[in-house]
């Protein structure tokens, strides 16, 4: 399958729009980033509805502009955590000198700033100001403590200014804007590397209506294919029963039962030098699925299981498997029985997460030695788009604190590059 081009799909985007007349290029910015296939939001400064109006970006991205520290329409008036912790990527561009000398200074005192304060997306500013401004030693200073900061500084270009001089300093093009975004979402960690997952419930059919199943969505394991599609791995996605969007550049196979899954994960498992399992396999089938509707009736009903087959198991106990990774779903002692799981199943890594109600997960985090970010709320693990989870290997382990799953995803594929390269290298 050959390699990807760089794209945005699916990405979060903060634009920042500062006050300078390259403004007015941010507009085809928005057009460009969602042709990308980004979701796009927009921040202003008070300076950057000076230059061009909120109207034009919300008609254009289809979102309200954001302009106010404090949202008395966002949940606790906090929309600058809110946004925050949406983004994958915040860009500011066109970033002037004054708002890249406030980045630098940590201010908080408006909307922009505190939102690149309180993220733990990717930052990246494009400058754009007269080229004395650029090239003088204050800002040249500024500019590399941001990128000392992990900011990353798209251009910016020379050329024809608005002074009617000429040299350093104008705002790159919008093309080129989202193709040096798009960069960052691709280090190629993982480029050419066969990686199978599984994702999504399993089906087990009682009679023709009705099936044994759980609440897995299948977001996870979406969300680790196209973060490891961002990094150059070739993916093999065997999904059951969910209502997704299917990943671009990929192969799909969708499965309903758990005997299904197990036979296509075999048929194709030779190819694969990396196994993630991350589909919530039933342990339980019934021991035969009645051809007819059962009819209710007054007397008890009683159900015959037998166990499923354990591909997790299976994979990694082929005599030349894969580097695997498993997922652990646990109601309590989390660590404990992610590391037996480890072991029993000769995995390489396992990522663990809490699921089940508050009232569960009171007791069990007390000494779990879990991040109190992985306490369960209503709005995490199944049928949600937020998770967080700790990950173990036999010398080690991380906590991956509560984010979007997507973002979570992009953090595990690069442990799990770093691992994968490290057992191979060995």
């Amino acid at each position: 399958m050959p390699r990807m081009s760089p794209s945005l799909h699916n990405k979060n985007i903060l634009l920042g729009v500062c006050g300078g007349i390259a403004a007015y290029k941010s507009a085809a910015l928005v057009r460009r980033l969602q042709d990308a296939g980004a979701d796009v939001r927009v921040v202003m400064s008070a300076g950057a509805v000076e230059f061009i109006t909120p109207l034009t970006f919300q008609a254009l991205s289809g979102h309200p502009v954001h302009s106010h520290l404090l949202d008395s329409e966002a949940e606790a008036g906090m929309g600058h955590i809110e946004l925050a912790r949406w983004a994958d990527l915040i860009l500011i561009a066109p970033a002037t000198a004054n708002s890249i000398a406030r980045l630098v200074s940590g201010r908080a005192d408006d909307l922009l700033c505190a939102v690149c304060l309180a993220s733990r997306a990717k930052l990246a500013i494009a400058p754009a100001m007269n080229h004395m401004m650029w090239a003088s030693p204050a800002t040249q200073q500024n500019i590399q403590t941001l990128k000392d900061n992990a900011y990353c500084v798209f251009g910016p270009a020379a050329g024809m200014q608005a002074c009617g001089e000429t040299g350093e300093g104008r705002l790159l093009e919008p093309d080129e804007l989202v193709n040096a975004a798009a960069q960052l979402f691709q280090s190629g960690e993982l480029a050419g590397i066969n990686i199978m997952i599984t994702a999504g419930p399993t089906y087990e059919p009682i009679d023709p209506v009705r099936f044994i199943g759980n609440r897995s969505s299948g977001r996870m394991g979406f969300a680790i294919a196209e973060a490891a599609i961002e990094q150059g791995a070739i993916i093999t996605l065997i999904t059951g029963p969910v209502h997704l969007a299917e990943p671009e550049h990929c192969q799909r196979i969708k499965v309903e039962t758990a005997e299904q899954m197990h036979r296509a994960v075999m048929a194709h498992i030779d190819e694969q030098d990396i196994f993630i399992g991350t589909a919530a396999v039933a342990d339980y089938r019934p021991s035969q699925a009645q051809s007819q509707k059962i009819k209710k009736s007054a007397d008890d009903l009683s159900l015959t299981l037998t166990p499923n087959p354990d591909i997790l198991k299976d994979v990694a106990a082929l005599n030349n498997p894969p580097f695997t990774l498993g997922f652990a779903a646990e109601t309590q002692n989390i660590e404990q029985h992610a590391r037996l799981k480890l072991k029993n199943k000769n995995l390489q890594m396992i990522a663990a997460n809490l699921v089940g109600t508050n009232d569960d997960a009171s007791e069990t985090q007390q000494g779990s030695g879990i991040n109190k970010d992985m306490g369960l709320n209503k709005d995490m693990g199944f049928n949600s788009e937020y998770n967080a989870l700790q990950v173990f290997w036999n010398d080690g382990e991380a906590s991956l604190e509560r984010c979007r799953k997507t973002q979570l995803a992009r953090q595990l594929i690069t442990l799990l590059a770093k691992r994968y390269h490290e057992n191979t290298a060995t």
